[in-house]
């Protein structure tokens, strides 16, 4: 019976992962990444016929996740609340929650790490990770439409625009952890997120 190899395979998209997060994917070599994984040269490219298909599988893997996480957290935050306002606090929330959890700083995100070295990655990987934040961006934009129509906001932004600020509080919070490595610094900065937003939209009366 043929053995599984998903555990070896994870296991070396795991240690190049890591590594690309730490050295960039310039800095991460084939050879470094087959040491790291303790495999030999022949399952690597088993696994992996180049360098260039393991970066590819990384951020499909990355963006996966990514998705699970967005679907699963505002899933939750609708079946918590029907209110569209409180269902993207809640949202941001549970994100906060699971930051808050960190003992050490966010190790970092795949998608800047590729941006940073864009020159060294295919286009066909790239565009991957363009997909990711308009993915980000569409499904907040559709969320916040349907805050606007209850809490019209109180300075004229579109919701585009809002999307995208959450969006870049997201990724720079987990920039600026693991730069200044602080483990709670990606969760205060949400939190800040999700201040800006009761306020922006907020009434009153």
């Amino acid at each position: 019976m043929p053995r599984d190899g998903t555990v070896t395979r994870n296991k070396i998209m795991d240690v190049a992962q890591q590594m690309v997060l730490d050295v960039g994917l310039i800095g991460t070599s084939v050879e470094k990444v087959i040491d790291g994984a303790g495999v030999t040269k022949g399952t690597f490219f088993y696994h992996f016929k180049t360098k260039h298909d393991l970066a590819a599988a990384l951020i499909e893997r990355y963006a996966d996740v990514d998705r699970h996480h967005f679907d699963d957290f505002m899933g939750k935050a609708e079946q918590l609340a029907r209110d569209p306002l409180q269902q993207l606090l809640i949202f941001i929330g549970l994100f906060v929650e699971m930051t808050e959890q960190l003992e050490d700083p966010f190790p970092g995100c795949l998608y800047a790490a590729y941006c940073y070295q864009s020159g060294a990655i295919s286009k066909d990987v790239m565009d991957q990770v363009e997909q990711m934040m308009h993915f980000w961006r569409d499904r907040l934009s559709r969320k916040l439409e349907a805050v606007n129509q209850l809490y019209p906001s109180r300075i004229p932004v579109t919701h585009t625009q809002v999307a995208d600020h959450v969006l870049t509080t997201f990724e720079g919070a987990f920039v600026l952890s693991k730069v200044m490595k602080e483990p709670k610094l990606a969760s205060e900065q949400l939190i800040q997120c999700r201040n800006y937003l009761e306020l922006l939209y907020s009434s009153d009366s």
